[in-house]
């Protein structure tokens, strides 16, 4: 009886090879989607006008309003000169309001949001990397512009009073910390409308409507009403961090209590917009 013949022997060519790819492979963290939106923001050109306005309004205006007054005869030693920067950042929250909402609403609009939510589909290390990235962004630019404001303010009106070290601090790092802030809160407002331009009309209203809606309350009933309004609204806060209490004559927040307050508000509705974003669809 013969023997069965052996079976052949696989050759090289029939083993199964895995691949190795040359590109290490890691897990993704928080730094990969810093560095994505890092290059968004400043790749795309809502940023390169709405920051480069920003700035033109801070200089033209808070320098131009210091030449008129170190001009005209009018006595300025009860405060210092850094209050006239006020002006000048209060139309330039505007684009810092513009920019916020932009920074997420514009890629709901586009259609982009897919792809980054594809790319990271952690959504909530988006959310973080977008807010850390716009809030850096806009409180250093904030910052040293107003700082050069300042400098020049105080140079151009000598006569006003010599601000403190306190009062410079709330003009620079303190007008910086609030218009970062308010625009993070664009930010959360854009990531819950998903339209650019619904969450930029809502940011609008709530820099403007509670100040031109206390001016026409002119019933008693609304007195109280009017006066939280007149203290609270945002252009009040802003005022704060440039003058103390007794000199704006105010029962409302003062020195540094704005930063606290938007910070709270922002901190507030940006947790809303973490839980609307995990639980609602692209």
């Amino acid at each position: 009886m013969t023997a069965p013949a052996p079976l052949p022997t696989p050759g090289p060519a029939a083993v199964p090879h895995s691949y190795v790819s040359p590109i290490p492979v890691r897990r993704a963290h928080l730094g990969d989607a810093l560095a994505s939106e890092w290059t968004k923001i400043r790749s795309v050109r809502s940023t390169m006008w709405t920051l480069g306005v920003m700035v033109l309004l801070m200089l033209v205006i808070g320098i131009g309003v210091a030449a008129v007054v170190s001009s005209a005869d009018v006595p300025a030693d009860q405060e210092s000169a850094l209050a006239l920067g006020f002006f000048g950042v209060l139309l330039g929250s505007i684009c810092v309001i513009t920019l916020g909402v932009l920074t997420i609403a514009s890629e709901y609009g586009t259609g982009m949001i897919r792809t980054t939510l594809t790319a990271c589909p952690t959504r909530g290390r988006v959310l973080t990397a977008k807010a850390i990235v716009f809030f850096l962004l806009v409180f250093t630019i904030t910052t040293v512009t107003a700082a050069v404001v300042g400098v020049a303010q105080v140079a151009m009106v000598p006569e006003a009073a010599e601000p403190t070290s306190g009062e410079w601090l709330r003009a620079t790092v303190g007008v910086g910390l609030f218009l970062a802030l308010l625009g993070l809160l664009s930010l959360a407002i854009g990531a819950i409308i998903r339209h650019s331009a619904g969450a930029i009309t809502i940011m609008i209203g709530v820099l403007l409507l509670p100040l031109v809606a206390a001016m026409f309350m002119f019933s008693e009933s609304l007195a109280k009403l009017q006066e939280w309004l007149l203290d609270y609204a945002v252009p009040s806060q802003l005022i704060a961090l440039y003058a103390s209490k007794s000199a704006i004559g105010q029962s409302g927040p003062s020195g540094w209590d704005p930063v606290w307050i938007m910070a709270i508000i922002a901190a507030a509705v940006m947790g809303g917009a973490y839980a609307l974003l995990n639980s609602r669809d692209v």
